[in-house]
């Protein structure tokens, strides 16, 4: 199985969530959010086809990382190869965040028709969702760029079966980063 990525895999982000991620940047979105950061990854047809297993050998060499982000574009237009990824990062020890322009409930529509959507969001700690809207945009939000954006704790979610923010306290980056600290 193939992903279509906009870039190589990008460790040691500090800017797209909690603790040292590496991103993960897919290419292809139809949101066409105007002013969006990323608009060079809209094109389905841009970036570069890589095979699923040299993803799977760059997550396996990673180091002092906590997690991966699913960036873009927006992931889920490819929705069989990140659920096989975010699989694996789970099963290498990684947590997950991944940014759509979907909202949480837009995706369990999709849910409704794809299976694969609802199991995808089960490997997710943090769903970062909404289209970025100008005219919302704040800069001092928490890793999102407008204010109808959310941060999403997956399992809390699931468990509850209601919406659980992230909140915007402190302490908050302890729970998902690593105990261990690589220094340099």
């Amino acid at each position: 199985m193939q992903i279509r990525l906009a870039a190589p895999l990008q460790s040691d982000s500090v800017v797209d969530g909690f603790g040292v991620r590496t991103v993960i940047w897919t290419q292809g979105c139809s949101h066409n959010c105007p002013f969006c950061h990323n608009p060079e990854t809209h094109d389905f047809e841009g970036g570069a086809l890589i095979d699923l297993e040299e993803v799977f050998n760059d997550l396996d060499h990673l180091k002092g990382q906590d997690g991966i982000t699913l960036s873009g574009g927006d992931p889920l237009f490819q929705i069989d190869p990140v659920l096989e990824i975010v699989k694996y990062a789970k099963k290498i020890g990684l947590n997950v965040w991944c940014y759509t322009g979907f909202t949480y409930e837009q995706v369990k529509e999709l849910g409704k028709k794809n299976k694969k959507y609802l199991e995808f969001l089960k490997y997710i700690d943090v769903l970062v969702d909404g289209k970025f809207v100008n005219e919302l945009k704040d800069l001092n939000l928490l890793f999102r760029g407008s204010s109808n954006q959310r941060l999403i704790d997956m399992p809390k979610t699931l468990k509850s079966k209601k919406i659980v923010l992230i909140p915007e306290s402190d302490g908050i980056m302890e729970k998902y980063s690593k105990k261990e600290k690589l220094f340099i």
